[in-house]
């Protein structure tokens, strides 16, 4: 930790050299990205945690680290020695980064940021708190520069045509519908800062970013013009060709900075809660209007037309094949040979790799044995993987990208003998998960009023999780993408026909073990009549659940038919696909109940 020590010296000298009182750092990169370049790793480099989400906030004296509760027992791990503190975020009666160092710093004291890395929603809720007790804000220059030695650069990679086949509409029709959508905000242009939304909106595809099939870039769709600025190293001539014979102008990513410094007089759509401070503080003093509100892009990206839908289909066939090979190898191998969480995640990339179009993991494996699983987000390597054996449960929380689709899956497994409470708990979450599968609910419905339905059963024993019920899932994108969830905090987006979801109700007994259950869904219509329209979900993922881990006296008679009806078509699709050791362990797991 004396690593972590120097370095927080070195950035408190920085902030003395401008006469800085704090310093606040956002943790994320210029396009609000979750899986960074090494380069935007700052939050990591400062402070040793290694979590995908985290805010930091260090003065002359003090530094903290606010974070959720996914990551709330991994930070007190990782920071102990580090002079930094770990404060819970997202949390009721918790004290946000903006108020702590209100309370710390004296009036007309000065906090340091990059612009670049903070978002414009994130930049004026800092100013309003700190400007309500007369501390200011100044945008610095990059400290990081000056005190991360051999910090990284962005990497030249490869920016690949993403073919119609797999798209559904072409980069013209997505072009011609945003422009329809910028007619009727009265705006001319929209700034797309996102790299998936960049990704979906160019047909376009990355191998830049670990886990996230993204390259690095903006875009600027207009009426009448569509503009990419990436670094062009990256796009073959051919594909280079193609898109300027769409009327596509590409610029190498740093004229983007050009772009906005010769654009005046225009009202330009932004979203305020992904777009940096930097770009929209650029467009504002050259005296361009405008209309803010949630990212175009992502909208029309999140709601998947039929080929997307039918992509992911395919892969959620796929995945599913991989996940009962993967299942029989863990009933053969437990209590046989050495296994650890950590080779459990290799094990379970390794068979996954063997189905066509399989592209690498959607995000990190979260695979938790016993006292493990209550760690929400827990990420092991072979120096903190616990061996497994033949009792108590395992948490696995994994995903794939494949060319036609994104998977996100967690199954709790028995490993032998459980307890009884397990059994309990196990099935709360699994009633949940069944209560937000089956609902049907009215067009205009958004996803913090669907959220309490996975809670319900844990809530009327007093139990609970901290993390939300279900996020967005991109196709052969971003894991986790925006801009509807399912979560208790507000959101105004509505869910609509063809948005593709997660549905992963939990709970974590510290120190004891964690049980999550996950599928993913899509939003589908169900009716319409004299009452209006109405929407439900239609399960996605194929996988079996674990059925002994299952108190049966807890569940309706309607649980027990929807597990039995799920098991019998997870049975019908993944049969054809498994050789005949896997179709008698398939049929072995899938009794009706």
């Amino acid at each position: 930790m004396n690593e972590i020590k120097n370095r927080l010296d070195a950035l408190r000298l920085e902030m003395l050299k401008q006469n800085l009182d704090a310093f606040y750092i956002s943790g994320t990169d210029p396009h609000s990205s979750e899986y960074l370049l090494e380069k935007w790793k700052t939050r990591e480099f400062i402070t040793g945690f290694t979590g995908s989400y985290g805010v930091v906030a260090i003065t002359h004296e003090e530094a903290g680290l606010w974070t959720d509760s996914r990551y709330f027992i991994q930070a007190e791990e990782q920071l102990k020695g580090s002079g930094v503190k770990m404060f819970k975020h997202r949390e009721p009666d918790t004290v946000s980064p903006e108020q702590w160092l209100s309370e710390k710093l004296k009036p007309e004291s000065k906090v340091g940021l990059e612009a670049q890395t903070v978002t414009v929603n994130g930049f004026r809720a800092l100013n309003r708190e700190l400007g309500a007790k007369g501390i200011a804000l100044v945008k610095t220059v990059d400290f990081f520069d000056k005190i991360w030695n051999n910090r990284h650069e962005i990497p030249h990679s490869l920016v690949y045509d993403f073919p119609l086949k797999y798209a559904g509409i072409s980069r013209k029709e997505k072009w011609e519908q945003l422009a329809a959508e910028l007619k009727k905000a009265d705006a001319d242009f929209h700034v797309i800062s996102m790299l998936d939304e960049l990704a979906w909106m160019f047909n376009l595809r990355g191998d830049m970013v670990n886990f996230s099939p993204v390259f690095t870039g903006y875009g600027v769709v207009g009426k009448n013009e569509m503009l990419l600025f990436t670094k062009k190293t990256g796009i073959q001539p051919q594909l280079l060709a193609q898109l300027e014979k769409e009327k596509i102008s590409v610029f190498e990513y740093e004229n983007f900075s050009a772009w906005l410094n010769e654009t005046k007089g225009t009202k330009i759509f932004i979203d305020p809660s992904t777009l940096n401070y930097s770009a929209f503080e650029i467009l504002e003093k050259n005296g361009n209007s405008f209309v803010e509100g949630t990212s175009l892009a992502a909208l029309q990206k999140a709601r998947k037309n039929s080929v997307e839908l039918q992509g992911f289909s395919n892969a959620m066939v796929k995945d599913g094949v991989a996940m009962v090979e993967f299942l029989y190898w863990i009933r053969q191998n437990i209590g046989n040979s050495p296994i650890t969480e950590y080779t459990v995640g290799r094990k379970l990339d390794e068979i996954r790799s063997k189905q066509e179009g399989y592209k690498g993991e959607s995000f990190p494996p979260i695979v938790g044995y016993k006292n493990h699983g209550a760690i929400v987000h827990l990420s092991v390597g072979t120096y903190n993987a616990l061996p497994l054996e033949p009792e108590g449960i395992l948490l696995i929380d994994s995903g794939g990208q494949y060319i036609n689709g994104t998977t996100d899956i967690t199954r709790t497994i028995a490993l032998g003998e459980v307890t009884a409470q397990q059994k309990i708990d196990f099935t709360l979450v699994l009633k949940g998960m069944i209560a937000l599968s089956t609902v049907v609910f009215p067009v205009g419905t958004a996803g913090c009023q669907l959220d309490i339905l996975a809670r319900k059963p844990l809530l009327e024993r007093g139990l609970n999780y901290g993390h939300g019920t279900g996020h967005g899932v991109g196709h052969f994108l971003n894991v986790h993408e925006g801009p509807v969830s399912i979560r208790h905090d507000f959101n105004p987006n509505p869910i609509e026909p063809g948005m593709v979801f997660s549905n992963e109700p939990g709970i974590y007994r510290n120190e004891l073990y964690g049980i999550r259950i996950e599928n993913l869904i899509v939003c589908i219509e169900k009716e319409e009549n004299e009452f209006g329209k109405f929407l439900g979900f239609e399960t996605l993922t194929l996988c079996p659940v674990d059925t002994s881990l299952i108190d049966f006296e807890l569940l309706e008679p309607a649980e027990k038919e929807w597990l039995n009806a799920y098991h019998l078509r997870v049975k019908n699709e993944l049969m054809p696909h498994l050789n005949k050791e896997h179709q008698s362990f398939l049929a072995e797991i899938t009794l009706l109940v």
